[in-house]
């Protein structure tokens, strides 16, 4: 009976379209890490240390990557050298170390909502990363370069809106709730807490995210063993965070749980933040593309707004909001320069043959790594 069930269950779910799959599996990511936005916060809002937290963190995802990337890759990964080994640990110290660092700072300051908003700008700051560096060609000459460049500009100019203006508060829970609530932070300067300050520490949170993702594409070509090279990251990040630590946070009671609520959270950070949804992800990008995944990172800052708003009692500023519109906004020009992108790319490549070497560079040098044109959804 248990096995005809589970063979039942399995053609069902065999049944349903992929294009189905992907878009229940990137809700279910986005509703993940909005969860990560909040229990980060509750987190910091019971006292965990901000250095203790991510080596916790690191060490549970660590434990989760590394059978996957030991026995899945056993065959494609390239022997280990010197010079992987600096290139793994400069990734571990800007998509780790800065990344996850920066983050805690700067949702310490201000609010989960926020912090997801201004997450919206990282494939806008990739893309600059990228052009800056040569690594993405821009096109000023056709109406998807121009749609990339402006979409940039939106989301520098949400970021900054963020940074350099609160506003007033527009919406605030009730007074029921704000009092059920207790161990809240409040924003702003009244506890002495910065919102310019953590707004800052988000864009470097940003800026390091983007920077890991522009230098991933190089270290990939050369190390085509992705899981390996996380696991690799994640490694060193954990040596990073566990030095940094061992100097700043001499408190050894800081490294004790005191209460269940904090188990969780780094339970919830190590393995729904890092390992599930590293997972999921991996196979979201290799089925849709990363313009797909992409495409749902705005649904992540509603979902937060909502899950703080109700577990957290936060109120909404005027200043985050007009900056979070314009950032999503952004998000979505970028994403349709590069949809466009993709089709010039598809057409370019399949044009007739008589258009010889012409055709095929101009087609090569659309070819971008960071964001690679999707033919599944």
């Amino acid at each position: 009976m248990g096995d005809n069930g589970g063979g039942e269950s399995k053609r069902m779910w065999c049944w349903m379209p992929e294009k189905f799959q992907l878009h229940a599996a990137m809700l279910a990511l986005q509703f993940g890490y909005a969860g990560f936005h909040v229990v980060s916060r509750a987190a910091l809002n019971m006292g965990v240390s901000k250095l203790v937290f991510p080596v916790y963190r690191n060490v549970i995802a660590l434990l989760l990557l590394l059978p996957f990337a030991y026995f899945l890759e056993k065959k494609e990964r390239p022997a280990i050298t010197f010079s992987f080994m600096v290139q793994f640990f400069l990734l571990a110290l800007i998509g780790i170390t800065a990344n996850q660092g920066f983050y805690l700072l700067g949702l310490d300051n201000t609010s989960p909502t926020f912090a997801s908003a201004v997450q919206n700008s990282v494939p806008a700051l990739t893309f600059l990363m990228a052009a800056l560096l040569r690594i993405e060609k821009v096109r000023l000459d056709r109406k998807d370069g121009i749609a990339k460049v402006v979409g940039t500009a939106c989301c520098v100019a949400g970021a900054t809106i963020i940074t350099l203006y609160q506003g007033p508060v527009i919406y605030t829970p009730t007074k029921q709730l704000q009092d059920s609530t207790p161990m809240l932070l409040s924003l702003g300067d009244a506890n002495g807490k910065s919102w310019t300050l953590g707004c800052i520490f988000l864009i470097g949170h940003c800026l390091s995210w983007s920077g890991w993702l522009v230098l991933q594409a190089p270290v990939l070509k050369k190390y085509p063993a992705r899981l390996s090279v996380t696991s690799y990251t994640c490694f060193f990040g954990l040596i990073q965070f566990m030095v940094i630590a061992a100097i700043f946070e001499r408190d050894f009671d800081a490294w004790k749980f005191h209460s269940g609520g904090e188990v969780f959270t780094i339970m919830y950070a190590g393995v729904v933040a890092s390992g599930i949804a590293f997972a999921v992800q991996i196979w979201c990008i290799d089925r849709g593309g990363p313009v797909f995944v992409a495409v749902y990172q705005p649904v992540q800052t509603l979902v937060v707004a909502i899950v703080a708003s109700i577990a957290l009692g936060e109120q909404f500023y005027l200043g985050g909001i007009l900056g979070a519109i314009l950032i999503i906004a952004g998000l979505y020009q970028v994403l349709w320069g590069k949809s466009e992108e993709a089709k010039f790319n598809k057409a370019a490549i399949q044009s007739p043959a008589e258009h010889g070497n012409r055709t095929s560079t101009q087609a090569k040098s659309l070819i971008q790594p960071l964001l690679p044109p999707s033919e599944n959804v």
